[in-house]
């Protein structure tokens, strides 16, 4: 098996990114406790998650794209609210988890049937 040009470029760029990003990770592992941080930085890190969750979600969930005639509700949407639902009656992230997957693919069945 040979590999082509590309396949060695996108295997390189992954193994770059990987040692970036265990570089920085293992970084701040390492020197974490040489570097002061204000109180001010260390509360806004707390939100740091929450933020990249969001941003990883929302666009999922509202797929907003200028000119497209593609649907802003579907089925993902209808699963992510009854997931959130799920959750804040049980506090259960297992139960959130299995309610949200199958109540999207019992809602995409009834789409397809639609």
């Amino acid at each position: 098996m040979s590999l082509s040009e590309q396949d060695l470029y996108i295997a390189g760029a992954i193994g770059l990114l990987t040692l970036c990003s265990v570089i920085t990770r293992a970084s701040f592992n390492l020197f974490g406790h040489r570097i002061p941080l204000s109180d001010k930085v260390r509360r806004a890190l707390l939100y740091a998650p929450a933020a990249a969750l969001t941003a990883i979600i929302v666009p999922t969930l509202l797929p907003w794209v200028p000119g497209s005639n593609a649907a802003l509700v579907d089925e993902k949407l209808f699963a992510a609210i009854i997931a959130i639902v799920l959750f804040q009656r049980t506090r259960s992230t297992i139960i959130m988890i299995v309610g949200g997957m199958v109540s999207f693919w019992l809602i995409q069945a009834l789409f397809s049937f639609w």
